[in-house]
């Protein structure tokens, strides 16, 4: 953790309730006089076109916040491939998967989903990806959107890691998990066809947290080159730096949707950002605390839209737009071979 210490976020950590994430003026601090701050609060505006969805997107999802656990929540969400939103690849001729399994430090077998185009060059980038979920559901489709968006990039590779979830399998097992696929393809470079100096390292949501604290700088792993984090989970409220930070969008969000509404982070530098999200000011500070360090990072804002949009929100420009920004950089990225 010596790398975020350095940057001034001393608490990065997967601190979870039993449903993921803290909740609760414990933590927010929520009071009935709040008004929106003035760094970022414009960006709560709710954009029309959600506002239009907003009720019927509520409905759909109170099904699974009726159910009695995470087990029969999983049991509810059907596995599937993810939409491909208009516009992006075709999943079925652009790309292909394969299923490959290796073990973990305990022994547990683990599964990957390797991603790549048929037409892949050799000694391709790694984009390793992590799915979002709050720790607890999601499999490789949670984010398959962005996952197939990189493989289709003849220059990359994308595998997805099958870790382990909370609660059944709390702290730090999912978090080893993680760590041990990126040393199982430093291993195996040749079978996966990657340059393991190359590494792209990327995650929505509670993945994207999984990457921040994965530790591989205090590992001395070598060759990541950037990350993609899409809508993280950077700091537990609890421990925000506040006396250095602006913190307002878990009170200012708290009731605006039932789902997390967030931030999504492109790092090497680019970060985008989304308005309606208790995790927006958490990124905000966070690319300031980069940029303080020296680090390139780019902020791209998302006014008025909710956490995880571009997975439901599909004829949307903000969508259009997000899968352009990410394209670019990996393009920009997986093209700077040297």
């Amino acid at each position: 953790m010596r790398f975020w210490r350095q940057l001034g976020l001393t608490n990065i950590v997967t601190h979870q309730t039993e449903c993921g994430y803290a909740e609760g003026p414990e933590y927010t601090g929520t009071h009935p006089d709040f008004t929106p701050l003035p760094k970022h609060g414009h960006l709560s505006i709710p954009s029309p076109n959600f506002l239009t969805v907003q009720e019927h997107i509520d409905a759909a999802f109170q099904r699974y916040w009726d159910a009695p656990d995470f087990p029969a929540i999983r049991a509810m969400v059907p596995k599937v491939d993810a939409v491909i939103p208009p516009g992006g690849p075709d999943r079925s001729k652009d790309v292909v998967t394969e299923l490959i399994s290796f073990p973990a430090r305990d022994g547990h077998l683990l599964e990957l989903k390797v991603y790549k185009s048929p037409e892949v060059q050799p000694d391709a980038v790694l984009v390793y990806r992590l799915h979002g979920g709050g720790w607890t559901i999601g499999d490789h489709e949670s984010d398959g959107a962005e996952n197939v968006h990189a493989a289709a990039n003849k220059n990359i590779v994308a595998v997805s890691v099958d870790y382990r979830l909370a609660p059944e399998h709390p702290f730090p097992t999912p978090l080893n998990d993680c760590f041990d696929g990126l040393l199982f393809f430093k291993e195996n470079a040749q079978k996966l066809g990657i340059n393991v100096e190359k590494i792209i390292i990327g995650g929505s949501s509670a993945g994207a947290n999984l990457h921040l604290v994965l530790e591989a700088w205090d590992n001395n792993v070598t060759g990541i080159i950037g990350q993609v984090l899409s809508f993280p989970a950077v700091c537990h409220p609890k421990f925000f730096p506040r006396d250095k930070y602006e913190f307002g969008s878990w009170i200012q969000n708290e009731n605006i949707f039932k789902t997390f509404t967030p931030s999504c982070r492109i790092f090497e530098r680019t970060t985008t950002n989304f308005g309606l999200d208790v995790l927006r000011d958490d990124s905000f500070a966070y690319t300031e605390a980069l940029q303080a360090a020296g680090v390139e990072v780019e902020l791209f804002a998302y006014g008025g839209l909710p956490h995880c949009f571009p997975g439901f929100l599909f004829d949307l420009e903000g969508t259009r737009e997000f899968y352009d920004k990410y394209n670019a950089f990996l393009c920009k990225l997986s093209n700077a071979r040297s």
